[in-house]
């Protein structure tokens, strides 16, 4: 299995354990100021998502559509984990389907907040991948406030979890 394929379904599983974990939390809670750089926890989520739709339509050479990594319109939960589960699917099958040759092909695109940008495909996907592990860990801080413990999600509990699948 590529390290692509692989990665994928970590986001995917961790993704899942996470938003599943913050299903449990009363609204007032999700939506709560808290001292994160995207407000909430809730918008903080909306964010990762975001920025995932963001990086499929580079991948797909299509217009996204946002002029904010913060976008105003926010989800409640319930919404925003079908749609994480919808866009971390999509994020397994094109690691499962993109060739090998394609995935060092340059893709240019231009930043949120300006100025052009290049990647390949491979590390637009670890970026991916690495971005949402990034801000599930502020997440997992203001949980650790709240005095809830945030579900494990370390690549090698997932390893273990899963090791039928990778």
């Amino acid at each position: 299995m590529k390290e692509t394929q692989v990665l994928t379904r970590y986001k995917a599983w961790a993704d899942d354990l996470f938003l599943s974990a913050l299903s449990k939390l009363p609204d007032t809670e999700l939506i709560a100021p808290r001292p994160i750089v995207f407000g909430s926890l809730v918008r903080t989520l909306n964010h990762t998502y975001q920025m995932d739709h963001v990086w499929k339509c580079h991948l797909l050479g299509k217009p996204h559509g946002l002029t904010t990594r913060n976008p105003e319109d926010c989800p409640d939960l319930e919404e925003l984990i079908v749609k994480q589960r919808s866009i971390d699917e999509w994020y397994v099958n094109y690691a499962d389907t993109i060739a090998e040759r394609e995935l060092e092909e340059i893709v240019e695109f231009e930043f949120i907040g300006g100025g052009a940008g290049q990647m390949d495909r491979r590390n637009i996907l670890l970026h991916v991948v690495n971005h949402t592990t990034y801000h599930r860990g502020h997440a997992a801080g203001i949980l650790y406030q709240l005095d809830v413990s945030p579900p494990v999600t370390d690549f090698p509990v997932f390893l273990r979890e899963t090791s039928d699948v990778t």
